[in-house]
């Protein structure tokens, strides 16, 4: 396994504290005009609340990586059952968090890879904001689904 660097908070020019050294990366994944949510444990930072698997980027990983390896671990996906497309950048300056957005395959399966994940769900775009969601991807949500609409 390579060296994790990235687990650390940063302090943010917004005021507020944000996860990640390096930044952090998420994964979208789209298929059908659903994607695949993830319910966070309760434990977690913003636990209990919904958004995409993701985390703290390691100093030697591109965005994609990171997203990648954050849902193989949370969600139990593959690399070889995604296509990876557009990034989305939430940029703060001293901090990012990229959105990788990303086409599943048919045959990519989700399920709860470890503790941080409470329960996984292919969510249709128009439902995504019935959910409680994570306040970061509340925000981002409405410019990622415009994005969507667009592929």
């Amino acid at each position: 396994m390579a060296h994790r660097d990235g687990d650390g908070w940063i302090q943010c020019n917004c005021g507020g504290k944000h996860w990640g050294l390096h930044g952090a990366a998420g994964l979208l994944l789209v298929r059908d005009k659903t994607i695949l949510m993830q319910h966070r444990a309760p434990w977690v930072h913003n636990g209990d609340t919904w958004g995409i698997p993701g985390g703290a980027r390691d100093s030697h990983e591109s965005p994609v990586e990171a997203a990648i390896r954050e849902g193989h671990e949370e969600i139990g996906i593959f690399e070889k059952d995604l296509t990876p497309g557009e990034i989305f950048t939430d940029d703060h300056g001293v901090w990012a968090y990229h959105t990788v957005i990303a086409k599943a395959h048919p045959e990519l399966v989700a399920h709860e890879a470890n503790d941080e994940s409470k329960e996984v769900a292919w969510v249709a775009f128009d439902q995504v904001e019935n959910k409680n969601l994570h306040p970061s991807f509340a925000n981002t949500w409405p410019q990622l689904l415009t994005k969507l609409k667009s592929l």
